[in-house]
């Protein structure tokens, strides 16, 4: 199996769309799809082919990209659509959706039988981080796939082998738990701050460097304080991602009281009508608790 030139992507959305460009920039030759065309058409002028099906997208290329929402999804684009009815022997799919892992254990072992090779490459960094190429990517499976798919993932981030196939998915996992806890902890500590009398944003100015210094802080934070929730990642997508934690944790036998606690705070904050708002915005769950007190005096913006 020789280097990969030749790329599909299946999957065009808030992250797929970012991450073709960077494909696209590295000189990749590209075909992508998406269930709605017309998310993948503004794609066409940048040089990708837009496909009409995932077989059609993979058809004769070194490797195909899987940026999908959802488990259900990439099992049913993987095995119930055209796609290895195209793909050829030795293909590397590359998984990038978040995705239980054993279910990434699966796909792996149906690939195999079929002579597709398989990553599970969940990425964190948000559509941020797509677009500018600096994606953090937890790849599981065999070391020689994560070879030959290194400079493919250098396109799009920061690349490193975890493990065997599901230990991408589960590292992702640890980065969701991990996201999601700290959301929550700077979210109490802005409040915390306005409701005592200080500037949040020279709150967060004053402990930057200091030993609770985070991207989330940094980021999520400046977020808060702007009232920002237009969509980085969805609320709606982290708790679904928050559910494949705890039922990870559940069949390992660990009990994880802070993301069941944090889990729970996403789950009312979706049932609010805030599905759609970025994952910084459970500011809002807490603030909805702590009236009259909020972070900030802008108004609240939703979408660009």
């Amino acid at each position: 199996m020789g280097k990969i030139a030749s790329v599909a992507l299946l999957g065009t959305g808030l992250m797929g769309r970012p991450m073709a460009e960077k494909l696209l920039e590295a000189g990749f030759a590209l075909r992508v799809w998406n269930r709605t065309r017309a998310k993948a058409e503004p794609l066409a002028a940048s040089g990708a082919k837009v496909c009409g099906s995932p077989g059609e997208a993979a058809a004769g290329v070194d490797a195909v990209v899987v940026m999908l929402e959802n488990g259900p999804v990439v099992t049913d684009v993987l095995f119930a659509s055209d796609l290895l009815h195209r793909t050829e022997q030795g293909t590397l799919v590359i998984d990038m959706s978040s995705i239980p892992p054993s279910l990434a254990r699966d796909h792996a072992a149906r690939l195999r039988e079929r002579g597709v090779h398989h990553l599970d490459a969940p990425v964190s960094g948000g559509t941020a981080g797509a677009a500018a190429g600096t994606l953090a990517i937890m790849a599981g499976g065999s070391e020689e796939d994560f070879a030959r798919a290194t400079p493919l993932l250098q396109a799009m981030g920061r690349a490193t082998h975890v493990g065997p196939s599901g230990a991408g998915q589960m590292t992702k996992l640890a980065n969701q738990a991990i996201v999601a806890v700290t959301i929550a902890a700077v979210s109490e500590g802005l409040l915390l701050a306005a409701a005592g009398g200080a500037d949040p944003a020279a709150v967060r100015d004053a402990i930057a460097g200091g030993f609770c210094d985070s991207r989330i802080l940094e980021l999520h934070g400046k977020r808060m304080i702007d009232r920002n929730w237009v969509p980085g990642g969805k609320c709606s997508i982290h708790l679904k991602d928050m559910d494949t934690v705890l039922a990870t944790a559940e069949a390992l036998k660990l009990d994880l009281p802070l993301t069941k606690t944090v889990r729970q705070q996403f789950a009312e904050l979706v049932d609010a009508d805030k599905a759609e708002a970025d994952h910084s915005a459970l500011l809002l769950w807490l603030e909805a608790r702590n009236a009259p007190y909020r972070v900030g005096r802008l108004p609240d913006r939703f979408s660009a």
